[in-house]
């Protein structure tokens, strides 16, 4: 039997499986933190997604043409980047999904000349941090503005 697995940008076509992915990976980032304040990711509209596709660098990943996982990305005048809504849908953990829209993220970055990109997750979430920190990605800081330990991680380009 043939897999197939991709990873390509997003359109508007996509907004609707994209939204389905975000919806499942941030109820169980909410259920893995014990959050319990409610998060933008799960009550965005569609419309949302799709201004985002029009607006960001926002990808889906793909196996045997399921959508399985996505990221976004914006991309700022001064060289500096934010990734938002990466998740990855439940049944595609650990098989190198979210480790390969990292990599593409870091290849958009650095051929647009970002010099420093950053996120926000959970600090309390300890696989996350983990990931992140495996990607090259540091806490620069905390916040309690959402409710919950938020920590800013950031990953610089030399």
């Amino acid at each position: 039997m043939n897999y197939s697995f991709i990873i390509r940008k997003a359109t508007i076509e996509d907004a609707p499986a994209i939204a389905t992915i975000i919806q499942e990976s941030f109820k169980k980032y909410m259920q893995d933190t014990g959050l319990s304040v409610m998060m933008d990711a799960l009550t965005e509209s569609i419309d949302t997604i799709e201004a985002d596709i029009a607006e960001k660098e926002v990808y889906i990943a793909l196996i045997d043409n399921n959508p399985v996982g996505t990221i976004r990305i914006k991309i700022m005048p001064d060289k500096s980047a934010y990734i938002s809504r990466f998740g990855v849908m439940l049944d595609y953990h650990n098989i190198g999904i979210g480790k390969s829209l990292m990599n593409l993220a870091d290849k958009i970055l650095m051929h647009n000349g970002v010099k420093k990109v950053s996120l926000h997750t959970a600090s309390k979430y300890r696989d996350l941090i983990r990931f992140y920190y495996g990607r090259g990605f540091y806490i620069e800081s905390t916040s309690t503005d959402r409710g919950y330990i938020r920590a800013l991680l950031v990953k610089e380009y030399i």
